[in-house]
């Protein structure tokens, strides 16, 4: 906005609620569109046929993008999962972005481990799903940044280590509660765009799996009753 726009804007007596459109942004802007570039990974997982490579060990580090209500057993939904159900249910304070930015360290060392499995597999990873990892390494640190401006009085409180708030190391539930239809409609699109997609990756992979170890066996069992003769 230019000195001028400001300028008719104060006189106005108009006032943009910087508070309000960050949150709006968040819950309704960036968290739903993470959702975009995770179900990108998958097809790009599926046309690589991940079952047939690096298989049930690079499904079970992904997926990447954002999950947790409901949970599932893989290593990466833990990690942003629980911090985003967190702050979903509870209110913003140093106990809450000390889970936060756990999160998200341990999120991007899992992040480099997860391409370095995947390059080192015989699955071959196009620049296109390398430029898919970008948008889902970088997300958490911007919504993190984002939440943190918001709260920049927490975070000062985080950084002096909670003193003089009896809150401080303590999740505190958030008052008002988000609505029950929010809740339920990001539910909804986490089974829909994460659990569904990334639960079949994850059973395609065990089938091949076991169809190589099958496999695998009837081709031993072969070469020692063909050494028997």
């Amino acid at each position: 906005m230019s000195r001028d726009q400001a300028a008719r804007v104060s006189a106005s007596g108009s006032s943009v609620d910087v508070r309000e459109v960050t949150t709006r942004y968040l819950l309704y802007g960036l968290l739903p569109g993470w959702f975009v570039p995770g179900l990108a990974d998958w097809v790009m997982h599926r046309r690589t046929h991940i079952e047939d490579t690096s298989g049930t060990k690079e499904s079970l580090i992904l997926p990447h993008c954002p999950k947790g209500v409901g949970g599932a057993p893989t290593l990466m939904m833990a990690e942003v999962g629980i911090p985003i159900a967190a702050t979903l249910r509870y209110e913003v304070n140093p106990a809450l972005l000390a889970v936060q930015l756990g999160g998200a360290a341990v999120h991007e060392a899992t992040a480099l481990w997860d391409v370095r499995t995947a390059v080192r597999s015989e699955r071959e990873v196009r620049p296109v799903e390398q430029h898919i990892h970008s948008f889902l390494e970088s997300l958490p640190f911007a919504a993190l940044a984002a939440l943190m401006c918001l709260h920049a009085d927490q975070v000062t409180s985080l950084l002096r280590g909670g003193r003089g708030d009896p809150d401080a190391w303590r999740l505190v539930p958030r008052r008002p509660q988000l609505s029950r239809g929010y809740i339920a409609g990001i539910t909804a699109a986490i089974g829909a765009c994460v659990l569904l997609p990334y639960g079949e990756e994850l059973l395609r992979c065990r089938r091949a799996a076991k169809r190589s170890k099958k496999s695998a066996t009837s081709d031993e069992a072969h070469w020692r009753a063909t050494k028997g003769r």
